[in-house]
């Protein structure tokens, strides 16, 4: 499996693996707004030899609002095709992206996600319950890849993209 920023050639088939693996459009929309929106943090795509992407995951900006020194993101879409699922690609692709985040001075990330799957990345709800967000209950989870992360606390923004969500 290989996994690369994502291209504009990837679009159409990103949308589609997001339809198809969430049964809706919801998803491929929202992550088509945080591109436009200038949003965007990281986008990465996920091939496993077939012409086209399998997998995809985005991180956009998060504003710490009671502590600007940290710098955050948000994970989230996550989507592989549901042929390809089960197969270690949506982990694979948490992995490198939590990677290169840390490697660009990322101090937190923020999921809202299902805590058996992104638990075994180090996410938490105990650093998530110092933060106030849209979303705050036992399925948002953060993960600090920093010490200055851990730092975190009190209300946050997403991007405008989240607020638009249907």
């Amino acid at each position: 499996m290989n996994i690369r920023l994502e291209e504009t050639a990837d679009w159409t088939a990103v949308y589609t693996i997001y339809a198809a693996a969430f049964g809706q459009s919801a998803e491929a929309d929202l992550v088509q707004r945080i591109h436009k929106d200038g949003d965007l943090i990281l986008s990465l795509a996920a091939y496993d030899g077939s012409a086209g992407p399998v997998g995809h995951i985005v991180f956009s900006r998060l504003i710490l609002n009671a502590a600007p020194g940290v710098k955050g993101a948000v994970l989230a879409p996550l989507a592989v095709v549901p042929s390809h699922q089960k197969h270690g690609i949506g982990s694979a692709l948490v992995a490198e992206g939590l990677e290169r985040l840390k490697q660009a001075g990322t101090d937190l990330v923020v999921v809202l996600g299902d805590p058996n799957f992104y638990g075994r990345f180090g996410f938490s709800p105990k650093l998530a319950k110092k933060l106030r967000t849209p979303y705050d209950g036992p399925y948002v989870q953060s993960l600090a890849l920093s010490e200055r992360g851990n730092e975190a606390h009190g209300p946050v923004s997403y991007a405008r993209a989240f607020a638009e969500l249907k």
